[in-house]
């Protein structure tokens, strides 16, 4: 089994680097951290020390399958610091510190898609792989005492955001740990939201289209009355035609099957109308959205009206 990957990166040892709007932190794992992949911690210049933080975690989504990991580490580096990306453009837009995890993708092994948290990678056994969920949450907490050195305490629970893969994730983490998210915004998702049910139409549904499986896979039961009360904020546009269900590296026969059966074959709009209305059927805080005349993309009026949902909810909140 693997203790420790090797990285070969631009950054030998943990170190900050000055970058416009703020401080870049890349931090590797050591032998006693409870994660083996490093991760990218970006600190907006304005970020207050005078009260607790929110921070915002956009997990990595290179658009790639590849064996070197230094090509995700660029991915990520990419996505921490530039503000196209929507983790960054809402960091910056609430001055609130941003974590990028640098999960693998791989080419060999590539029906395992870490960067969507599918079925495959949380069945992983050995490390590295093993609950990198988990692994997330550890990273989290890697982060707090970094960002407790520099005089800015943060909060227990987090914001998470993503697009596309990394949207994904974002959602099927938010059923898997509810009680650690605080909000959750994500974006070009397929037209499909993983669904707070253990059946639909007399179905089993299994992780990651529903939570029946959910406590054999995490050894704890999904929390629904905690994931009903989050706030979620979920989007797709009008001409996505990105959909990620008919790949095998993204879905088996089996779950292809019966999304197609139960939510629908058609991306937009019949499969996301049903998703919607299963969330709004349960109860869910989640204002769902399709944007007209917008594809596979998160243009700044998107990008906006996530800071606003996000900044509504650190208001409320502190």
């Amino acid at each position: 089994m693997l203790k420790r990957l090797i990285y070969f990166s631009l950054f030998a040892l943990i170190a900050g680097c000055n970058n416009p709007g703020g401080e870049l932190l890349f931090i590797e794992p050591e032998e006693t951290d409870a994660f083996q992949f490093p991760y990218f911690l970006f600190i907006p210049k304005e970020v207050s020390t005078d009260e607790k933080a929110f921070v915002l975690i956009e997990p990595n989504n290179s658009g790639f399958a590849d064996d070197d990991l230094q090509n995700h580490i660029e991915k990520a580096k990419r996505t921490a610091t530039i503000d196209y990306y929507l983790g960054n453009y809402v960091a910056r837009k609430l001055n609130c510190p941003l974590l990028v995890p640098v999960f693998p993708r791989s080419k060999t092994n590539w029906k395992i898609y870490t960067h969507a948290l599918d079925r495959d990678v949380m069945l992983q056994e050995e490390q590295p792989l093993k609950r990198i969920d988990l692994q997330l949450i550890e990273m989290y907490k890697h982060a707090q005492n970094r960002l407790k050195d520099k005089g800015i305490p943060s909060h227990d629970q987090f914001l998470l955001s993503g697009f596309s893969a990394s949207g994904t994730f974002a959602n099927r983490f938010a059923l898997l740990h509810p009680g650690r998210v605080r909000a959750v915004a994500a974006g070009g998702l397929n037209g499909l939201l993983m669904l707070p049910e253990n059946s639909l139409n007399e179905e089993i549904l299994n992780y990651p289209i529903g939570t029946n499986d959910m406590e054999a896979i995490t050894g704890k039961a999904f929390q629904k009355e905690t994931f009903i009360k989050t706030p979620q904020f979920y989007f797709m546009g009008q001409l996505d035609d990105n959909d990620a269900v008919p790949y095998d590296d993204a879905f088996s026969q089996t779950e292809r099957e019966q999304i197609f059966k139960l939510l629908g074959e058609q991306m937009l709009p019949k499969r996301w109308n049903a998703c919607s209305r299963m969330y709004q059927d349960a109860g869910v805080n989640a204002d769902i959205r399709q944007y007209e005349g917008i594809g596979h993309k998160h243009p700044e009026e998107v990008k906006e009206d996530v800071v606003e949902f996000f900044e509504e909810v650190v208001l409320t909140t502190n």
